[in-house]
């Protein structure tokens, strides 16, 4: 997967998934139209981080310094973050596909997030995995304490983008 090839150790994770009544080819398709700040919770949660614009699809979030690692068609859609996350601004960097892998400023972290597909029958598991590494104790430190506090909003925002995800997939529209 993607996010082995990216990040394969880490410090903080959180994952979640969900069972969808849908082909995976619909449910990848659906992933990168569907605008989540249809949800109420995750427009609030996001703009109380100062994060959303107004919209959030996936390509969107390219605004807000996330960048798209990876995409192999079907199955996984990677994408990337490094900054102090634990701060008000987040003094987000610039990373890429190419520079990623060998951030590890001291002082920072980086982190991915990706939507995964499995076939199962007929049905499809539709996952979200987060992974942080924080390159040194100072950060690690510093970011645990934030991860305690954000983690549980984190999660839910994941389990709405899921749930929004198979509502759409399997009402047909």
């Amino acid at each position: 997967m993607l996010i082995d090839e990216f990040l394969p150790e880490y410090d903080f994770a959180g994952t979640h998934s969900v069972r969808i009544r849908a082909i995976r080819e619909k449910v990848f398709g659906l992933i990168d139209e569907i605008d989540f700040c249809e949800s109420a919770i995750i427009r609030r949660l996001l703009f109380l981080r100062g994060i959303s614009n107004g919209n959030m699809r996936l390509r969107d979030l390219r605004e807000t310094n996330f960048e798209i690692l990876g995409v192999r068609e079907n199955r996984e859609i990677l994408l990337g973050l490094a900054g102090k996350f634990w701060t008000l601004s987040g003094h987000l960097q610039k990373v890429t596909a190419e520079n990623f892998r060998g951030f590890d400023k001291k002082g920072f972290a980086k982190a991915v997030w990706n939507f995964s597909l499995d076939d199962e029958g007929r049905e499809t598991i539709l996952s979200t995995e987060t992974r942080i590494r924080c390159p040194d104790a100072e950060s690690r430190r510093d970011f645990a304490l934030y991860w305690t506090l954000i983690r549980p909003f984190s999660g839910l925002i994941r389990r709405e983008m899921l749930k929004i995800v198979k509502k759409k997939a399997e009402s047909g529209k």
